[in-house]
């Protein structure tokens, strides 16, 4: 009888990927690089064990939302104080801080315990075309 393959943390070899998110839905970006962090592309994927790579999200701030999302959505957070509700329009988060968006998209995407938080650790978003990740030797991740 074949015992199910589970892979283990020491044999796990990471690599980095860079996605490039100009022009892209923020979903279709924020699904693919989720997807990669999990290590849901390679065949010793694990669902316990962290098999995933790591990812470079360059070109932040030129990701679109589709629809009227850009005027309607917002982006939402709680003091934990009674009146303490803030809320700002994706729009002015574009112009302000695009890897948030980003960086946001991706972690809702993630498993909401240690192990998601570990994976969230390998995921890097800028806001330009430049990175200071070469020392990495990236490859190009084509979606």
């Amino acid at each position: 009888m074949k015992t199910t393959f589970m892979a283990k943390p020491a044999d796990i070899q990471r690599k980095w990927y860079v996605l490039d998110a100009e022009g892209k839905p923020l979903g279709r970006v924020a699904a693919e690089a989720a997807r990669i962090l999990r290590g849901k592309h390679t065949p010793a994927f694990t669902p316990h064990v962290d098999t995933g790579d790591h990812v470079i999200i360059i070109n932040a701030e030129k990701v679109i939302l589709t629809g009227n999302k850009l005027d309607q959505k917002m982006y939402t957070r709680h003091s934990g104080y009674p009146g303490g509700l803030k809320q700002v329009p994706y729009r002015k988060m574009m112009d302000t801080r695009p890897e948030l968006i980003v960086e946001k998209a991706v972690r809702g995407m993630l498993p909401h315990n240690r192990l998601g938080e570990q994976q969230s650790k390998k995921l890097k978003v800028h806001k330009g075309s430049e990175h200071p990740h070469q020392a990495q030797k990236p490859e190009v991740w084509n979606f």
